[in-house]
């Protein structure tokens, strides 16, 4: 079967890729979209360590082809939107709800693909970017069937993260005000989060002022050019003189980790969605914080998959969740590298690559 590989010099699509059958607990779904998120993009580039030979992908959808012992919430034929949290479901951070944080869903990745005589990890639990992938039971969330699956996929890291970051970690209340520096594929879900929570000002602040339109689209209320301003916060203290009561930094640049905590009203919380270098290393003034004022990291959105994809779900259904509009570009899987470059040089919000046909 086909999918991407990276071998640690190089990402290439490739035809001869086995996966073994599901075991107890599991699911094998043949995928047929998955988006493409800058955190493959940074396997690939380095920022993200990751052992190799290993499929990449890890925002996908599909229909179930398989179940092992013991799954009963999913059965073959039923169309699914795949998660990255293969939590245990029995520890104590499981237990209190808070599956993120189960460790055995952190730097455990298995092989369950072959090449050759060649075994390949899994990216994130996951490997979206093949024909087929097996999956743990809980990673595979029942979708209605009139969703779109290119539109399903993304449901599964861009939404959970940015959607999630706002309703789940940041709780950001009716009547706040929120600012999103980055408005990438991250940033507008955070902005959508945003907008569905009832936010009364939302800023976003991008380099790229072509991305104004889809920044308004998903619910930002202004828009900052930050290549068209000499001082970013002082353009955004413009439209908050007091500061935000939530930034989101969706970038992955300590200096904007730095404007992100120094937009910061009295009691204002940053929360860290994009991913630096895992040595990067940010500054601020620590007399800044005093008044109350958090920096809050965010692993997935601190996400509940099997509750919050449903509910992504109903909210699509219901209009009030944007997804059709995230898919800028679909590309079939021999046309990886040019979705990565359009990724990579910003052209698209999500590039989704079509498996299946």
């Amino acid at each position: 079967m086909k999918g991407v590989i990276f071998d640690g010099e190089q990402a290439r699509v490739v035809d001869d890729l086995q996966v073994r059958d599901p075991g107890p607990g599991e699911v094998l779904v043949g995928i047929r979209a998955a988006g493409l998120c800058h955190s493959d993009l940074s396997v690939i580039d380095g920022t993200i360590p990751f052992p190799v030979p290993v499929v990449l992908g890890h925002e996908g959808a599909g229909v179930v082809e398989a179940v092992g012992a013991g799954v009963s919430h999913v059965v073959p034929g039923d169309h699914v939107a795949l998660s990255t949290l293969a939590n245990c479901g029995a520890c104590a951070e499981c237990d209190r709800g808070r599956p993120t944080m189960c460790r055995k869903a952190i730097g455990m990745p298995a092989k369950p693909f072959r090449r050759g005589g060649t075994e390949l990890f899994n990216f994130a639990s996951n490997s979206a970017f093949a024909e087929r992938t097996v999956v743990k039971a809980v990673q595979a969330v029942k979708i209605p069937k009139e969703i779109p699956l290119t539109s399903a996929a993304l449901i599964g890291c861009g939404v959970l993260t940015g959607v999630g970051a706002v309703l789940n970690r940041a709780r950001v209340d009716r009547g706040d005000s929120v600012v999103v520096i980055g408005a990438g594929g991250i940033g507008l879900n955070v902005l959508q989060g945003a907008r569905i929570a009832g936010a009364s000002v939302i800023v976003a602040v991008d380099a790229n002022p072509a991305k104004e339109a889809a920044a308004r689209q998903f619910g930002a209320t202004h828009f900052v050019d930050a290549s068209a301003v000499p001082d970013t916060v002082k353009a955004v203290k413009e439209i908050l003189p007091t500061g935000a009561d939530h930034t989101f930094e969706c970038v992955g640049s300590t200096r904007l980790i730095r404007q992100a905590i120094d937009l910061l009203d009295r009691h204002g919380q940053a929360v860290l969605l994009g991913v630096p270098p895992a040595t990067a290393e940010a500054s601020f003034l620590v007399s800044s914080l005093y008044l109350d004022k958090s920096v809050l990291g965010c692993r997935y959105g601190s996400s509940r998959p099997q509750r919050d994809i449903a509910l992504y779900a109903r909210l699509y259904r219901e209009g009030r969740l944007l997804l059709d509009e995230l898919v800028t570009a679909t590309y079939g899987v021999a046309d990886f590298a040019k979705a990565a470059d359009d990724a990579h040089h910003g052209r698209v919000a999500r590039a989704v690559l079509r498996f299946g046909e």
